[in-house]
């Protein structure tokens, strides 16, 4: 009979180690995991860290990995290509090659393949979304396994996203007319620049939208999932305007996700999200605590 994974009480022992997943050529990509101490196995999630597709990299949001590990859950922090130099659908590949990686090497990170979810924070969490929606997807599975290993598919227990770039080609024509009105804000050009960078054209940013996927009536996977939001969030929760749903993205996404027969939590979290500049996930309040019992609720035998 199996043993059920049990998110065990805080323990505040874990250990770190980085490791070469993956290899294009001469670069490595690493992967920092944070393991709990103890003899597990343990719900693990593989890590999608944000920056528009094109920037930051496994350490930014190092305070999540830390909790995550502290409460009992094995957390694996990607590198992955970043979209400056390679664009859709190479982080895709990386992260699709990343949960089979984590699934074919289960029992060395203290899990097992059945107890793997994924997590992203903005471009992270679309990209988390994406890859477990599509996890078959001969695009994005097409780096395969070393030889010998077992074979593993990409599909995930559980999603958790945190203000995630849901609908790339929205948001990109959202950016566009903020950067057309009368007075424009700073952050829509950089922005404008890394879609441009990553999407190459709005019809990959069409194809690659979870939200636009699910409209489309495609057959996805719709693990439990959940979205944390801040309030005043104006580059993750606004209003398509060409869109004839009433409310905003978060709520657009979640009620297609639903129809689509998924179960999926939108949770507000009071914390300043200001345009342009980067979280202060020390002030996310009780967010990561919320993230262990989704986890502790969804990721079990």
């Amino acid at each position: 009979m199996a043993t059920a994974a049990v998110l065990e009480t805080p323990t505040a022992a874990f250990d770190v180690e980085d490791v070469e997943y993956l290899r294009h050529g001469d670069k490595p990509l690493l992967a920092t995991i944070y393991k709990p101490r103890g003899a597990g196995p343990f719900p693990a999630m593989v890590e999608c860290h944000g920056g528009a597709w094109c920037m930051s990299d496994r350490h930014t949001e190092k305070l999540r990995h830390e909790y995550m590990a502290s409460h009992g859950v094995v957390s694996i922090a990607l590198d992955f290509r970043s979209g400056n130099e390679d664009p859709y659908p190479a982080s895709v590949q990386d992260i699709n090659y990343a949960v089979r990686w984590t699934k074919a090497n289960a029992r060395a990170l203290k899990t097992r393949p059945d107890l793997v979810g994924l997590s992203g924070q903005s471009s992270g969490g679309h990209l988390a979304m994406l890859v477990a929606m599509r996890p078959n997807d001969p695009r994005y599975s097409a780096i395969p396994l070393p030889a010998g290993s077992s074979p593993q598919d990409a599909s995930v227990r559980c999603v958790i996203m945190s203000w995630p770039v849901i609908n790339p080609l929205s948001r990109y024509r959202h950016a566009k007319r903020a950067e057309a009105s009368a007075n424009p804000p700073p952050w829509p050009k950089s922005i404008i620049g890394r879609h441009d960078s990553y999407w190459q054209s709005e019809a990959n940013m069409s194809e690659g939208s979870p939200t636009m996927a699910l409209e489309r009536g495609e057959k996805l996977l719709t693990p439990p999932a959940i979205w944390f939001q801040a309030h005043g969030d104006i580059m993750h929760d606004y209003k398509d305007t060409e869109s004839t749903f009433a409310g905003n993205e978060p709520q657009r996404f979640c009620a297609a996700y639903a129809r689509a027969g998924g179960s999926i939590d939108l949770e507000y979290i009071d914390m300043e999200r200001q345009p342009g500049s980067s979280p202060d996930l020390s002030k996310c309040g009780p967010m990561f605590g919320q993230m262990i019992e989704f986890i502790d609720r969804h990721v079990k035998v």
